[in-house]
């Protein structure tokens, strides 16, 4: 009996989920233990116990691996629901905090974006790989607050993504700038408050 062709496309090892988490994690750690300037692709392998040609294969050069591998902390946010849009936002506030006190979050956070302000192409995976993925997490506070009766629809298209990427920066903003830069606390009575500042303002930019 003949040998069955290889389907088209399916040449190669397959990607091991498995291999990938652990370079991911060794990265963040790695991170943590050295800064950007002394980690190097071979310490990841070495971490992972991974052979350097696996790291090589799935990622070209360190910019793309830790955006990779802090894009994979933010991943974990969820919207809780709670009965509310107030409470919804000041749940995933609470929740980006604890994400941002972890030390290989702000390593990694702050390393990649000190480096993309020299590095267009990093600055873009960082938009694709981070920025537009949390995204999601808008889309789904207002699709659920709609549905709740809390904020209207949206007529114009345009507009309405307009105000998903200002209401996501407001809020990475808010909580990156206090988390990093002033160190205050995140707590629930200043997710609170931030919470009433910003709702106010989506109440006021509804239609005339």
């Amino acid at each position: 009996m003949p040998t069955p062709p290889v389907p088209a496309g399916r040449a190669g090892r397959p990607r091991s989920a498995a291999a990938d988490a652990a370079i991911l994690a060794a990265t963040r750690a790695a991170l943590v233990e050295l800064g950007w300037s002394k980690l190097t692709l071979g310490d990841v392998a070495t971490r992972a116990g991974v052979a350097k040609t696996t790291l090589y294969r799935r990622w070209p050069g360190k910019n793309e691996l830790v955006v990779d591998a802090v894009a994979e902390l933010f991943d974990e946010l969820r919207l809780p629901d709670r009965g509310t849009l107030a409470a919804d936002i000041e749940g995933v506030v609470l929740q980006f905090a604890t994400i941002l006190a972890r030390p290989e979050a702000r390593s990694g956070l702050m390393a990649v974006v000190a480096e993309s302000t020299r590095d267009d192409a990093l600055r873009e995976r960082i938009r694709a790989s981070i920025v537009d993925r949390q995204k999601r997490l808008v889309l789904e506070g207002r699709a659920r607050a709609q549905d709740r009766g809390e904020l209207p629809p949206e007529s114009d298209p345009v507009e309405a993504s307009r105000a998903v990427d200002l209401v996501f920066d407001m809020v990475a903003g808010a909580v990156v700038h206090r988390c990093l830069i002033s160190a205050g606390p995140v707590d629930e009575t200043w997710a609170r408050g931030f919470t009433e500042v910003l709702i106010s303002g989506l109440a006021g930019a509804g239609p005339p």
